[in-house]
C-alpha cells in the first residue's frame, strides 16, 4: 500500500509539472511597442495569444515622447520591442533600453523588431546630412504607417516575428494575418474611392508627417509651416510660405494634434485653406480606437473638409 501511495504521489507531482509548464507554454508574449499604431497592429496579428501595450499616447510628437521612469519597468519585463527605427525614437528610446536591462529587446535580440524592415521609405538623402538642414531623417522619413498599404508589410513582419518566438501558436499568427489583410484591402478600396474626386489636392502640413499619407490618396504637399523639419515656423518663412500657398490654390492645411494653433491659423486665414486637425497616430482622438479608424477618421475628415470647400 505504501509503494501504491509513493507511486501515486509521484504521478500527482508529474501531472502538476506538466500543467505547470502548459500554464507556462499559454502565457502571452509580453509586446511593448513604442507607438500605439504599432501595439494596435500587433494586437490584431497576436490576438489573445499577446498582450501589447505602447509606450507614447496618440497625441504625443513620436520624436519627443516624455521618457518616463516607469517605462523602464515596462520595458524590463517585455519579451518583445517593437520600434519605428528610422532613428524615429533616437531622442528617448535608448537610454530606457538600457536601464531596463532586459536581453531580450537588445538591438540584435530576436524580440528587438524594427517595423519599418521591407517598407519603401520615402525621402532619403542622397547627399550627406548634418544638423543644419534640420531634424533630417538619414534612412529617409519615418512616418511610413501612415500609408495603410504599410499596414500589410508591418502585420505579415509581425507574424513572422511571433511564430518565430512562439511556434505552438504559429497557424493562429497565420490566420489573424489573413484575416488582417483582408479587412484592409477591402477598406483601401473604400478609402481610395472616398477620396479619387479629390486627387492632385493641395494641402500645407505643418510638419513631413504626412507625405506617406499623401502619396497613397493622391495628395500633393506644397509646403511645410517648419522651415526645415524640428525647426519651428520663422515670421521670414511664413510670410514667403503664404503667397506661395495662394498662388497654388491650396485647400488644406493639416496639422497633427500635439501642434500649436496660433502660427497655423493665422496661415490658415491668410491663404483661405481650411485648417485641419489630422492625428497621424492610433489614439490622436478618442474615436481612434485602432489602425483601422485611424485611416476611417482621417480620411472622413479630409473628404468632409473638401466636399465643403466645393
Amino acid at each position: 500500500m505504501k509503494q501504491i501511495s509513493s507511486i501515486s504521489r509521484r504521478l500527482v507531482f508529474a501531472a502538476a509539472l506538466l500543467v505547470f509548464a502548459s500554464a507556462a507554454q499559454a502565457k502571452p508574449l509580453n509586446v511593448v511597442a513604442t507607438l500605439p499604431d504599432f501595439a494596435s497592429l500587433a494586437q490584431e496579428i497576436g490576438g489573445n495569444k499577446i498582450t501589447a501595450t505602447a509606450l507614447a499616447k496618440g497625441t504625443e510628437d513620436p520624436h519627443f515622447v516624455d521618457a518616463k521612469p516607469s517605462f523602464i519597468r515596462v520595458l524590463n519585463k517585455a519579451d518583445v520591442l517593437l520600434e519605428g527605427g528610422v532613428e524615429l525614437e533616437i531622442g528617448w528610446l535608448p537610454p530606457l533600453v538600457n536601464s531596463a536591462r532586459n536581453a531580450k529587446i537588445l538591438t540584435g535580440a530576436p524580440g528587438r523588431v524594427n517595423m519599418s524592415d521591407g517598407i519603401r521609405l520615402l525621402e532619403v538623402p542622397t547627399t550627406p546630412v548634418d544638423r543644419s538642414m534640420g531634424d533630417v531623417h538619414p534612412a529617409g522619413n519615418p512616418h511610413y504607417p501612415l500609408d495603410p498599404a504599410n499596414g500589410k508589410i508591418m502585420a505579415a513582419h509581425l507574424a513572422d516575428v511571433f511564430a518565430r518566438l512562439d511556434r505552438a501558436n504559429e497557424a493562429s499568427y497565420q490566420a489573424n494575418l489573413k484575416n488582417f489583410n483582408e479587412r484592409l484591402d477591402k477598406k483601401l478600396a473604400d478609402w481610395s474611392k472616398m477620396t479619387e474626386p479629390f486627387r492632385g489636392t493641395k494641402i500645407i502640413t505643418y510638419h513631413k508627417s504626412y507625405e506617406y499619407f499623401a502619396e497613397r490618396f493622391g495628395l500633393q504637399v506644397i509646403g511645410q509651416l517648419e522651415p526645415k523639419p524640428g525647426i519651428e515656423p520663422s515670421p521670414t518663412h511664413i510670410n514667403a510660405l503664404i503667397p506661395q500657398a495662394k498662388a497654388q490654390g491650396a485647400k488644406l492645411l493639416m496639422i497633427e494634434p500635439n501642434r500649436p494653433r496660433r502660427t497655423p491659423e493665422y496661415v490658415a486665414n491668410a491663404t483661405g485653406a481650411k485648417l485641419l486637425i489630422v492625428p497621424g497616430m492610433v489614439g490622436g482622438n478618442p474615436k481612434i480606437t485602432d489602425y483601422f479608424s485611424l485611416f476611417d477618421y482621417d480620411i472622413g475628415e479630409i473628404v468632409g473638409a473638401l466636399k465643403g470647400s466645393q
